[in-house]
């Protein structure tokens, strides 16, 4: 691929007292990455220069203040330099101050996405606790880009190599996830996936829609009725629009079924019925991304590890096939 075909890539550093710097320059000491993509960190660069002195790799820190200053060379490491936080920060802590830059390291991706600069935005982890010590009072990342970006309609989808789980609701108690589940939202969802799958090259979407209570309900023996009043008004539209949505199904079993192939995502109602198929799979297997984003953004699929956080032996996998997912994505 040309240099001048290369999609340019903004990877934001997350918190910078979790793994998020050790796990990107990890990733970004992979040539073959710079083969496919410019990639661009949107953080620290002191904190990206210490983190490559703890894993031991011999990488250039280069601080740009704009896109268009970076080299995009094997070997050297762009950041659009914040420069928000000192060089003292210890790992592994809870900081206001940390959560503050983390968003703004968010802020300043969908700016220049949304200006064209950048084609895509893959995050390392923040922490959540952090962010609302900040004073930003977001559930997480995809509520974050959401409210950025004014969009209306999305939903957290987990993609591994041979699963795809899309979330009606996500971070909110189970209780609260079952009043927010309604017929219009899941509708939203299932046509998000289905759009989703299109971009990704599948060209006839298959949709396995979970259902809410054990066995799906089992025609009314458990629960009070929440599959035929929430989700089969929603299946049934979509049917009727032309989408193969089935369901709803008893999760435990469609997961298997869409693992084997039957289905090319499932899904789920909340935030555990998701999450829990996807990670057992392995945490460096899955990739978190924002669904009907105006933009491409992907994510790891795992959280800040402050327990092992500045100790040099985070993984990077997840954070390197966020970054291919949205080389894909792009494609």
């Amino acid at each position: 691929m040309s240099n001048a075909r290369k999609p340019v890539i903004g990877i934001t550093m997350g918190d910078a007292a979790g793994i998020g710097p050790e796990i990107i320059v990890k990733s970004l000491h992979d040539e073959g990455l710079y083969d496919q993509c410019k990639p661009i960190v949107i953080g620290d660069a002191k904190r990206l220069k210490q983190a490559a002195r703890i894993v031991g790799l011999p990488l250039v820190i280069e601080a740009v203040e704009r896109v268009s200053e970076g080299k995009y060379v094997y070997g050297t490491i762009d950041c659009l330099d914040l420069n928000l936080l000192p060089e003292d920060i210890p790992f592994g802590e809870i900081s206001g101050r940390n959560g503050d830059a983390a968003f703004q390291y968010v802020k300043r991706a969908v700016e220049l996405t949304l200006g064209g600069e950048l084609e895509a935005i893959c995050t390392a982890p923040l922490s959540k606790e952090a962010l609302h010590m900040g004073g930003h009072l977001y559930p997480g990342h995809t509520e974050i880009l959401a409210a950025l970006s004014g969009t209306k309609d999305y939903a957290m989808l987990l993609s591994t190599s041979d699963l795809h789980v899309i979330h009606v609701t996500t971070h909110i108690g189970l209780l609260d996830a079952i009043r927010k589940i309604t017929p219009e939202r899941v509708y939203t969802t299932i046509r998000i996936a289905h759009e989703t799958l299109l971009r990704m090259g599948v060209a006839e979407p298959k949709i396995g829609v979970c259902g809410i209570n054990p066995h799906a309900g089992e025609n009314g023996l458990f629960g009070y009725g929440e599959e035929e009043e929430k989700i089969a008004p929603a299946i049934r539209r979509t049917v009727s629009e032309g989408m193969n949505a089935a369901g709803p199904l008893p999760a435990d079993t469609l997961f298997f079924r869409a693992r084997r192939g039957d289905f090319d995502m499932v899904v789920a109602m909340y935030h555990d019925q998701g999450h829990g198929p996807v990670k057992v799979l392995g945490l460096e297997a899955g990739v978190n991304m924002t669904a009907g984003l105006p933009f491409v953004r992907t994510s790891v699929d795992h959280g800040t590890a402050f327990d092992i956080a500045g100790k040099g032996v985070a993984d990077e996998l997840s954070m390197k096939e966020a970054i291919r997912q949205a080389i894909r994505m792009i494609e």
